[in-house]
C-alpha cells in the first residue's frame, strides 16, 4: 500500500505536466466561480473535452482543479459586488459583503480564502480514511428521507429571517411559490403560465439568484446622485492587502465553527443531489444559532464568513466519496468526472479503490495538492479583483448589468431569463425597502423544486404517508427541524426558565430514539449514550438542585 501511494504522489507532485494542467485547471475554476451566472458545473463541462486525450490521472486532477477552484471563486464576486459567484456562495453573501463595504475587504477575503482551504483539508482527510464507510449513508436515502432533509433545510428561514420571523416566512413562502412555476417535472402538467409559453420552462435558480441579489442590490446602490458617484467602498483610495495572518488567527479561535461546518458540507456532499447550494446555508444557519452574538449577523460578523466557506469546498469532498466508494455521482461535477472515467473504461464502484488503487490515491493526492494551488492562486489574483472596489458605482453597475445579462442569457441562450432577471430584481428592490429578507425566498427557490419532486416520487412508490415517520432517517431530519424551529425560543429563553432547563436534553432524547432504530450497532451505541447524556442533563437540572436545597 505504501508503494502504491509513492507512486500516485509520484504521478501527480513529481510530474510537471500534471501539475500544470492542475495549476491551469485550479485557475479557471477560480475564474469560473467568480463570475455570476457562470457556474462550476459549466467550468468542468467546458474542461470535459480537453482531457480526452489526457491520461485518466491528469484528466481528474485537471476537472479537480476546477472543482476546487471553482468553490471558493464565488468569494470574490459576492464579497466586492454583493452577487453571488456560484449557488454554494450565496451565504457568504450575507456577512462578507457588508465586511467589505465597512473597509475590511483584506480581512474579509482572507477569513473567505482560508476558511475554504481549512474546509477542503478536513474533507480531504475525511476522503482519505472514511471514505468507503461514509458513501453507504448516501444509499439508505430515499424520497421521503430527502424531503425530510428539505423540510428541515426549510426551517432556516426562521434564522434567516433578521428578528422579523413572520416576514422571513412570507419571503419563503414566495420563494416557494416562484418554484412550483412551470411544467411538474414529473407529470408534466403547466402550472401557474397564465397563458405565456415562456412561463412553462419556469424560471431558471440563477436568473432568479441574480435578480433578488445583484440587481436589487445595483438599483439601491444608484438610487441617489451621491451613492451613485461615490465607489463600491468609502476607503478606496487606501492600499488594500489579503490579511492572511490576521485571517488565519480569527478562523483557529473559531474552530468549533470550522469543523462543525466543515462537517455538514462532507455530509451534504455525501448525500447526491444535495450540493454546496444547500451546505452553505445549513452551515451559516447552524454557526448563527450556536453564536451568541447573533445580532451582529448579517452586518459583517466573522462566524458568518466562516461557515458557508468551510461548508462549500467540504461539500466536494463529500461528493467525491460517493464517486469513488460507490460509482455514485455526488453531484453534477462528479458525475462529469464519472464520464471521464468511463471514456478511459475505467468504471467507479465499490471495488475501485481495491481495483484501481494507484488512480484512486492519485485523486486523493490532487484533491490536497487542488487546494494549496487554490490558496496561491486567490491570494495573487483577490489584489487585482480589489481594483474593483475603486470603480464608481454607476459605471460599476453599468457593467455588471451588463455582464450578468450576458451571463443569464448564456446559460439557456433563452431571452426570457433575462427578464426573469429583471422581474426579479424589481421584486427584490422593493422588498428589501419593505424590509423583507431576501435568503429566505432564494431558500424557497433552491429547495422548492427538491421538495416537490422527492415528495412526488415518494407518494408515487407509496400512498403510505407513515413511511415519512417510520422511516429512520425521515424521522431523524422531521425532528431535527422542529429542534430548528424552537431553537430561537430557547435562546432567547431565561436561563433558569423549565423550558430553558428542558429543551436540551429532550431535543438530545428525541433525536437518539431514530438512530437507536437504524440497522447500524455503531448507532446503535450512540443513540443510547445521547439517551444518557439527556438523563445526565435532567439529573442535573432537577433533581441534584433539589438535592442541595
Amino acid at each position: 500500500m505504501v508503494d502504491v501511494i509513492l507512486q500516485a504522489f509520484a504521478s501527480i507532485v513529481l510530474d510537471p505536466v500534471t501539475l500544470g494542467l492542475m495549476l491551469v485547471g485550479t485557475l479557471a475554476g477560480i475564474l469560473a466561480g467568480a463570475i455570476p451566472g457562470f457556474t462550476i458545473a459549466m467550468g468542468v463541462i467546458l474542461t470535459l473535452p480537453f482531457t480526452f486525450g489526457m491520461t485518466a490521472i491528469q484528466g481528474l486532477a485537471t476537472m479537480l482543479g476546477v472543482f476546487v477552484g471553482g468553490f471558493s471563486g464565488g468569494l470574490m464576486s459576492c464579497m466586492l459586488t454583493g452577487i453571488p459567484g456560484t449557488p454554494s456562495s450565496v451565504a457568504t453573501t450575507f456577512d462578507g459583503f457588508p465586511l467589505v463595504r465597512s473597509g475590511r475587504p483584506g480581512l474579509a477575503l482572507g477569513i473567505g480564502l482560508w476558511s475554504s482551504f481549512f474546509g477542503g483539508m478536513i474533507s480531504a482527510v475525511i476522503l482519505v480514511a472514511l471514505a468507503p464507510q461514509l458513501a453507504f449513508l448516501g444509499l439508505e436515502f430515499g424520497p421521503w428521507d430527502y424531503f425530510s432533509l428539505i423540510i428541515f433545510a426549510l426551517t432556516i428561514t426562521v434564522s434567516l429571517s433578521g428578528g422579523n420571523i413572520v416576514k422571513g416566512l412570507i419571503a419563503g413562502l414566495l420563494g416557494l411559490f416562484a418554484a412550483t412555476v412551470g411544467e411538474d417535472e414529473i407529470n408534466g402538467v403547466a402550472r401557474f403560465t397564465f397563458g405565456f409559453d415562456e412561463f412553462k420552462q419556469g424560471f431558471a435558480f440563477l436568473p432568479v439568484l441574480i435578480g433578488l441579489f445583484a440587481f436589487s442590490q445595483l438599483l439601491t446602490d444608484v438610487e441617489d446622485d451621491k451613492r451613485a458617484k461615490s465607489p463600491l467602498m468609502e476607503k478606496s483610495g487606501t492600499l488594500v492587502r489579503v490579511e492572511h495572518k490576521q485571517a488565519i488567527t480569527i478562523i483557529l479561535k473559531r474552530w468549533i465553527n470550522l469543523f462543525r461546518s466543515s462537517f455538514i458540507g462532507i455530509f451534504t456532499g455525501i448525500l447526491p443531489a444535495a450540493g454546496g447550494s444547500i451546505s452553505n446555508i445549513l452551515a451559516y444557519d447552524q454557526a448563527k444559532k450556536a453564536s451568541k452574538n447573533r445580532s451582529n449577523f448579517g452586518k459583517g460578523e466573522y462566524d458568518g464568513i466562516v461557515a458557508p466557506e468551510a461548508a462549500n469546498n467540504a461539500t466536494a469532498g463529500g461528493a467525491l466519496i460517493m464517486m469513488m466508494a460507490l460509482g455514485i455521482p455526488g453531484d453534477i461535477v462528479t458525475a462529469v468526472m464519472l464520464g471521464a472515467l468511463m471514456i478511459h473504461n475505467i468504471i467507479p464502484g465499490p471495488t475501485f479503490i481495491q481495483d484501481e488503487p494507484l488512480l484512486a490515491y492519485g485523486v486523493f493526492i490532487a484533491f490536497f495538492v487542488a487546494h494549496f494551488f487554490m490558496v496561491g492562486l486567490q491570494a495573487f489574483s483577490l489584489r487585482i479583483f480589489l481594483l474593483v472596489t475603486k470603480i464608481p458605482m454607476y459605471v460599476l453597475a453599468s457593467v455588471i448589468l451588463a455582464y450578468c445579462a450576458i451571463g443569464v442569457f448564456a446559460l439557456h441562450n433563452v431571452v426570457f431569463d433575462i427578464w426573469v432577471m429583471f422581474f426579479f430584481g424589481i421584486i427584490g428592490y422593493f422588498m428589501k425597502k419593505l424590509g423583507f429578507p431576501l435568503a429566505p425566498m432564494i431558500l424557497g427557490v433552491v429547495l422548492g423544486k427538491l421538495a416537490e419532486l422527492n415528495l412526488a416520487r415518494a407518494t408515487a412508490i407509496s400512498d403510505d404517508l407513515l413511511l415519512f415517520i417510520s422511516r429512520p432517517w425521515s424521522l431523524f431530519f422531521l425532528i431535527m427541524a422542529i429542534v430548528s424551529v424552537i431553537f430561537p425560543f430557547y435562546q432567547d429563553a431565561k436561563k433558569g426558565s423549565q423550558f430553558a432547563k428542558i429543551y436540551v436534553p429532550a431535543s438530545v432524547f428525541a433525536l437518539a430514539l431514530p438512530l437507536m432504530f437504524m440497522n447500524s450497532s455503531t448507532r446503535l451505541v450512540i443513540g443510547i449514550v445521547m439517551v444518557g447524556i439527556s438523563f445526565y442533563f435532567i439529573y442535573k437540572s432537577f433533581f441534584n438542585k433539589r438535592l442541595n436545597n
